[in-house]
């Protein structure tokens, strides 16, 4: 007598045993430093306020100064409004106003006091005084 077929064979093919994968801690990179550890470092890297052309160009033509301490005033509001989650930010501080794509830490556009009044302000979703 023949022995009997195993038809699961014959259509799905031998059947290996299955494993779950481990759960393991995350490990150290070569380095010595973990993923998450390079992410914050990345991050931190990131977060260096950038200035656009256009916002350089306004500046330069309205002469307004900014000090080391006022683009950590701006920075600090940037931070601000990314944990807040805001994307294109106004942020105000003295007598200048700053337009700023907060996901790429640029700041957009510049205006002092001389020309903020009957200025308006579009596609900004938050603002912050610094």
């Amino acid at each position: 007598m023949a022995e009997p077929i195993n038809l699961n064979e014959i259509l799905i093919g031998p059947q290996q045993p299955v494993t779950t994968p481990s759960l393991r801690q995350p490990q150290e990179r070569e380095s010595g430093i973990s993923f998450a550890d390079s992410l914050k470092q990345a991050q931190g890297r990131m977060g260096t306020l950038k200035f656009s052309a256009h916002a350089q160009m306004r500046i330069q033509s309205r002469q307004i100064d900014l000090g080391a301490t006022d683009i950590q005033r701006i920075e600090g509001a940037v931070q601000k409004v990314a944990d807040k989650g805001g994307r294109e930010s106004l942020v105000l501080m003295d007598d200048t106003a700053f337009v700023v794509s907060v996901p790429n830490r640029t700041v957009i556009t510049v205006v002092d006091k001389d020309n903020l009044k009957q200025n308006v302000f579009t596609n900004i979703d938050s603002a912050v005084i610094a």
